[in-house]
């Protein structure tokens, strides 16, 4: 990786220089990640940040001039941090809705990928909210899809995580019965691995644009036109130069772009 994240100790140190100024050094670009949702971002054994979310900021910094700095979040925390300064920008697989864009604003999508239920293979599960009666639902915390569960799926159990991880974990556990994320993020980083082949995909894509809204983007703060305009014509030049296909054929076999 070719830029590191910002530590606790240097972004206090930032701060105490009254550094936390989207504007204050004209050659560095922070990033909030999560770090926490395969393949989009996860850590390495060695510490190291690396997924999709990842290589499109890096490589949106590139394109724009920036050094790319990489600053851990947990969800939870990610869009107060954005407004308390701690970064510039969050590219972490945050979906553009209505009620996000009320605190934030976004920029055009970067991708666009459905959501999906999984459960145990022959579990017999129907994803109808009356199919999902009285049954236990893993979800993290906070996302959309966390919305959509508690709006469409009342009769449900719903128990809430931090990370997309935790919801696998328990999945396994035999403590929920299924799980909703977005398809890939489920694709990847469970069913694809070792942990996830006695599961799979149940019921179809849940494309809502009231609660998935119209892709990932990337957020900033209200008000910061520049930037986010900076970022858009990022986007584009990555999209036509081929470096975002690049990033795309490395995690994925379609385009994740969508239509």
């Amino acid at each position: 990786m070719r830029f590191g994240k910002l530590t606790a100790a240097a972004a206090a140190g930032l701060f105490a220089l009254g550094l936390g100024a989207a504007q204050a050094d004209d050659h560095m670009l922070r990033i909030g990640v999560e770090g926490a949702y395969p393949p989009f971002s996860e850590k390495t054994a060695s510490g190291d940040l690396v997924g999709f979310d990842i290589d499109i900021a890096n490589a949106l910094c590139a394109e724009m001039g920036k050094e790319c700095t990489l600053v851990e979040q947990d969800w939870d925390g990610i869009i107060p941090a954005l407004q308390a300064r701690k970064y510039d920008a969050i590219i972490a697989s945050m979906s553009i809705t209505e009620e996000r864009q009320k605190v934030v604003d976004f920029t055009k999508k970067y991708y666009q990928t459905p959501a999906k239920f999984a459960a145990k293979k022959g579990a017999g599960l129907t994803d109808t909210p009356e199919g999902l009666a009285g049954k236990v639902i893993g979800v993290q915390r906070g996302t959309i899809h966390d919305n959509y569960i508690s709006d469409i799926y009342p009769d449900s159990e719903i128990k809430r995580y931090g990370t997309q991880d935790e919801a696998y974990l328990d999945l396994q556990a035999g403590r929920v019965d299924a799980i909703l994320a977005d398809s890939i993020a489920i694709s990847d980083g469970f069913l694809n691995t070792d942990a996830g082949a006695e599961y799979e995909f149940f019921g179809v894509d849940h494309t809502d644009p009231k609660y998935f809204g119209e892709g990932a983007g990337i957020a900033v703060r209200k008000g910061e036109d520049e930037l986010r305009e900076a970022l858009n014509a990022a986007i584009e030049a990555i999209r036509a130069n081929g470096t975002y296909e690049q990033i795309n054929n490395k995690y994925f076999d379609f385009d994740i772009y969508g239509g």
